[in-house]
């Protein structure tokens, strides 16, 4: 399984922006499927964008035009987040090896040990 390692979180205003990263050790990206997740405080893990290998993307509903998932190359991933809203706090994990079509935590083996976003109101 891939290391994977977020970083770029932190504390932002309504309506600033973070870019995250994820990095893998070695060449982990070059044929997986990689995703974000987000979970706020006593919720459960949610989806939040995934990229193919060929550089398709989706998004969730909630941050569709906000959020921007992309991949640079082998070994790094990212999510820029703009136009923030306290609703979007979470711990933000990258995770790789999952199903594109099916965007599930649990279809997905390899992942961080995430990163900490807290948009202030």
């Amino acid at each position: 399984q891939a290391q994977l390692r977020e970083s770029g979180g932190g504390l932002v205003q309504t309506g600033g922006s973070l870019r995250l990263s994820c990095t893998a050790s070695g060449r982990a990206f070059t044929r997986a499927t990689v995703a974000w997740f987000r979970q706020a405080p006593g919720k459960e893990r949610v989806f939040v964008a995934v990229v193919d290998v060929s550089g398709n993307t989706r998004h969730a509903e909630s941050v569709k035009g906000r959020f921007t998932i992309s991949r640079e190359n082998a070994s790094m991933v990212y999510l820029q987040m703009t136009n923030l809203k306290p609703e979007d706090t979470a711990v933000y994990y990258c995770a790789a090896g999952g199903n594109f079509k099916v965007p599930t935590p649990r279809a997905f083996s390899s992942w961080g040990q995430g990163t900490q976003v807290t948009v202030s109101s």
